[in-house]
């Protein structure tokens, strides 16, 4: 059963659950409104009439009647005067007179026994209320006689069955009006469902550029919402696995290529000499450091991605660790004539991983040496400022152009691809720093310099002494 029937089963349920409360409640409550009213009157003029007879000590048609004619009642469709034998000495009836035969009725014979006696029942037949009132009369203590009234009431019946017809005619417009309105709701509410649920079964097929068009400000339109903002993220995330994959084969591709190239000249040629082989074999071991290089800063990606470094985060000295990494760079310095200039402040500790630090430090700073020009600087200035550490690294280099700054974090992304192959750079370096940063609470800036070169400007929450962060 679909969603859309069972929604308007049960709502089609409720409606005519109400419909039938509605119909029915009233009419019972006129119907006791207008039984409370006859029992009242009734018994009323019941008891005028017995207490007015209670005068007479013995009742006789003659007395009976004399004292009737003189009462103002309200008039009944019939009333009945019987003595202490039941014998019917009054009777309004004049067609159908019954004096002088006994009031064999339930009744009369209860108010000769000295019960009030009344009863009313609604007839569905004619739609008429019948009631009766038997009241005893006595005098001197004694049951002299009683009094019998008897009423049949078609208007108050006609007045109901009125409001019945009234009620039925309004259950069934409103019933039937309601049943269309469940239905659109229903259907609409189910087809936007429906929407979302194709969108969904498309999206499991692969096809992430699916979007859900969002109408109203219920909870499904949020539902629509939230699921075109997770769709729109599986699809940069699909695009950019898809490039990294691409990109990541197209790297490995080509130094294996120039491997295989390389051990297959060497292999199928008999008269290469021993200098062209060395030649060859050192090729070999260039492109296989390249080919580490590359597999080593996948790896780091990775680990950065899985948040493994994330949990080996402790205090780090950040000066430390740039006094270290400057060593190292110190050789590329001299070999690529470019002088590396420090300014280094005490204090600067964050909570990070030391080996995110050192790759953060490190890569940023060979940068500014590989693609410097002969003679130029790399500048490394460490401070704090405020609550923050933080960490600027310029260079005098070949800088990067305007339309290149928003992608150089991006993985396999190259400002100069010629260049940077033949310096042995794969694209990776930025995108490994840009995601150290991120992983350890940092942020990242990145500006082109008026004199030429870049600066890059990294900055860390302080760490205190006392175990935690700066407020």
């Amino acid at each position: 059963m679909s969603v859309r029937t069972k929604l308007a089963a049960a709502f089609s349920l409720f409606t005519a659950a109400l419909l039938v409360f509605v119909n029915i409640y009233p009419i019972l409550v006129s119907r006791d409104m207008v039984i409370d009213a006859k029992r009242g009157a009734l018994q009323s003029q019941g008891s005028v009439i017995s207490s007015s007879l209670s005068a007479l000590e013995v009742l006789t048609a003659e007395s009976v009647e004399r004292v009737v004619d003189l009462l103002d009642v309200a008039p009944v469709t019939r009333m009945l005067v019987t003595d202490q034998t039941g014998l019917i000495l009054y009777d309004t009836d004049q067609d159908n007179s019954a004096v002088g035969r006994y009031g064999l009725l339930s009744e009369v014979a209860g108010a000769l026994d000295g019960y009030a006696w009344f009863s009313c029942a609604y007839s569905h037949g004619d739609g008429a209320f019948t009631s009766r009132c038997a009241t005893p009369v006595s005098s001197g203590g004694a049951i002299t006689g009683a009094v019998y009234l008897y009423d049949y009431d078609r208007s108050q019946g006609d007045i109901i069955a009125g409001l019945q017809r009234n009620l039925l005619n309004m259950s069934a417009l409103f019933g039937g009006a309601g049943l269309v309105i469940i239905f659109v709701l229903a259907s609409t509410l189910t087809g936007r469902i429906k929407r979302l649920s194709a969108a969904m079964g498309v999206v499991r097929g692969g096809d992430y550029s699916s979007r859900v068009r969002v109408r109203g400000r219920d909870e499904l339109a949020e539902l629509s919402e939230e699921f075109n903002v997770l769709t729109g993220r599986l699809e940069s995330t699909e695009e950019a696995r898809r490039r990294f994959v691409s990109d990541a084969s197209h790297e490995l591709r080509t130094p294996l290529a120039a491997i295989r190239l390389l051990s297959d000249s060497i292999a199928q040629s008999d008269t290469m000499d021993g200098t062209t082989a060395r030649e060859f074999a050192r090729d070999i071991g260039s492109e296989a450091d390249r080919l580490q290089r590359i597999t080593e800063k996948l790896m780091s990606l990775t680990k950065l991605d899985s948040g493994v470094s994330v949990r080996q985060r402790e205090p780090v000295d950040m000066k430390a660790v740039a006094e270290r990494t400057l060593q190292l760079l110190q050789p590329l310095a001299a070999a690529q004539n470019v002088t590396i200039l420090t300014d280094l402040e005490e204090g600067c500790v964050v909570l990070a991983s030391a080996d995110d630090m050192y790759q953060i430090i490190f890569n940023l700073a060979e940068n500014g040496v590989k693609y410097n020009v002969p003679g130029g600087t790399v500048s490394l200035a460490l401070g704090r400022r405020g609550d923050e550490a933080v960490l600027t690294v310029a260079d005098t280099g070949i800088g990067i152009p305007e339309a290149d700054l928003g992608h150089i974090f991006e993985r396999f992304y190259r400002v100069d691809k010629a260049r940077s192959r033949a310096s042995g750079g794969c694209g990776l370096g930025l995108a490994i720093v840009h995601d150290a940063v991120t992983a350890n609470g940092g942020a990242i800036r990145v500006d082109r310099r008026e004199q030429g070169g870049t600066a890059f400007t990294v900055s860390f929450p302080l760490y205190t002494q006392k175990g935690g962060r700066r407020p």
